[in-house]
């Protein structure tokens, strides 16, 4: 089983994980939750100085005995504990687990400096590997093995980052209100026929600073902000909430447009939830610029850390978690899309359609990030 520290299994923390759609995926997380809810109650009474010296260093770190890996993960999935465990049974190698956000992560990881027992970070936003890159916290691995599997345009140029899995940032529309007339591109947001109708959520989101990230490395930087001046001008509300209460208002009527990742709209299309999969019914989807450069395409991605204690055993669950079996489980539990090419999307995410990708380096969402923020701060996207 996959081990958390005392202060991260609490139940506070799983109410933050994201549970698959699939009904058998389901079951298996179900059965995880409650296997470490269940540890977590048994053992509760040895969270304190016992546990601390067996199972974790002193500031509360994993521990870095032989046979396993530590890993600080920015995604809050029960389908990735699921994946973990499956690794522990198939080598024998613990994996060791906190849960937080990518940014506090990097920041843990590079106070901890070389005492770090952090062997690999993993995250879902090319931005934040980025941040983590100019941290410092990553060592290059040029394995053949790895970069054969992932897409020189999913991977850092010197092997310090590769993608898990990938995602898309889609437009969805009220299906009864229609998408307008014309409309196909992301620069069309900004058209001002469209006023009044968009919902997205805070320009704060690196999801939308990974967008517009994109639109200036391929527009250059005075063409991204006249866009993401435009799109303000049609914001049907105040930015709020996350990508669910984007897709819940456009739905409802809110909104008639809205900025979304793909996997959020395939968990309510997929849903065994009757209240959610009638929301999924009310949405249209669009690939934006099928005829131009293709739709904006993030990932989640992983690295292994440079002061790394058991390096060895965060490749080989790097290389486990790019295995096609791996690739599959990642679309089945989250609805993401495999970042390996042999294999081929499945679940609700697949029912969304093909699609051309954009076929940008995700390197450069990173490099552009900081003028992004400045831009969403110059025109006004709260």
């Amino acid at each position: 089983m996959t081990h958390f520290l005392c202060s991260a299994v609490h139940p506070s923390n799983f109410s933050t994980r994201q549970q698959p759609i699939t009904l058998s995926a389901f079951k298996l997380a179900v059965l995880w939750r409650a296997a470490l809810i269940g540890a977590m109650a048994l053992t509760a009474a040895a969270c304190g100085e016992a546990t601390t010296k067996a199972d974790a260093g002193a500031d509360g770190a994993p521990s870095q005995e032989a046979g396993e890996v530590n890993v600080y993960s920015g995604r809050h999935y029960d389908s990735d504990i699921v994946l973990f465990d499956t690794f522990t049974e198939e080598t024998g190698i613990k994996v060791n687990v906190i849960e937080a956000g990518g940014d506090a992560l990097i920041e843990r990881i590079a106070r901890e400096g070389d005492a770090s027992p952090a062997d690999l970070f993993i995250t879902a936003d090319a931005g934040i590997l980025w941040r983590g890159e100019q941290r410092g916290i990553f060592r290059s691995n040029d394995n053949e093995a790895l970069k054969a599997r992932v897409p020189a345009q999913f991977r850092h140029p010197e092997g310090k980052w590769y993608g898990l899995s990938k995602r898309a940032r889609i437009i969805i529309y009220n299906r009864e209100m229609g998408l307008p007339e014309g409309f196909s591109r992301y620069d069309d947001l900004a058209d001002p026929a469209n006023a009044g109708t968009i919902c997205v959520r805070s320009s704060s989101n690196i999801y939308n600073q990974s967008l517009l990230a994109s639109i200036i490395a391929h527009e250059g930087e005075a063409a991204a902000e006249d866009w993401a001046r435009g799109v303000v001008a049609n914001f049907a509300r105040k930015p709020q909430g996350n990508d669910t209460s984007q897709i819940e208002a456009v739905a409802a009527g809110q909104c008639r447009l809205g900025i979304v990742n793909s996997y959020y709209v395939a968990r309510f299309i997929g849903s065994d939830d009757a209240d959610k999969a009638t929301i999924g019914d009310k949405l249209g989807v669009l690939f934006p610029d099928q005829s131009g450069r293709g739709t904006h395409i993030n990932i989640s991605g992983a690295g292994i850390l440079t002061h790394a204690p058991n390096a060895a055993n965060a490749e080989a669950l790097l290389a486990f978690l790019l295995r096609d079996e791996s690739q599959q489980a990642f679309a089945i539990g989250n609805n993401e899309y495999p970042v390996v090419a042999s294999v081929a999307p499945s679940g609700p995410v697949a029912a969304l359609g093909a699609f051309r990708t954009d076929d940008l380096p995700v390197a450069a969402l990173g490099a552009n990030q900081h003028a992004a923020v400045q831009i969403f701060d110059r025109v006004g996207w709260p």
